[in-house]
């Protein structure tokens, strides 16, 4: 059985998709990119304003889930340029401050919106 997450604290998706899925246990959650989910803007113009928001939309979506940063798995970053790394994994290990998640952080040419960052997240959800 495949569970659809979707919240309103999250940015709707701007494609043929959904924000999650849960199945067997896990959460496959949508890539999220900065985009606030009252406007469907962009927020911030620096990868760590950009980073901030899009862990806010992570958070939601994990919410919505009955999960949690603890409970995340894997996950899987795009930036658009790999010089911002230091500045994007001060932000990101803040979300992670106790349990680590193994990650994929990658450079990609272009990203929704031509946003900084998006990031997809695999994460445990409670039975």
């Amino acid at each position: 059985m495949i569970i659809k997450i979707h919240t309103e604290n999250a940015p709707k998706a701007i494609g043929p998709y959904v924000q999650g899925n849960i199945v067997n246990g896990l959460l496959f959650a949508s890539g999220q990119v900065p985009l606030d989910p009252a406007t469907g803007e962009i927020v911030g113009e620096t990868i760590e304003a950009q980073t901030k928001q899009v862990i806010k939309n992570i958070q939601a979506i994990l919410d919505e889930a009955g999960s949690s940063f603890d409970q995340v798995v894997k996950t899987t970053c795009f930036l658009k340029d790999m010089n911002d790394f230091a500045a994007f994994n001060e932000v990101y290990a803040a979300a992670f401050s106790t349990k680590l998640p193994a990650r994929s952080a990658v450079e990609v040419a272009r990203l929704p919106k031509d946003v900084l960052i998006e990031i997809e997240v695999i994460a445990a959800v409670a039975d």
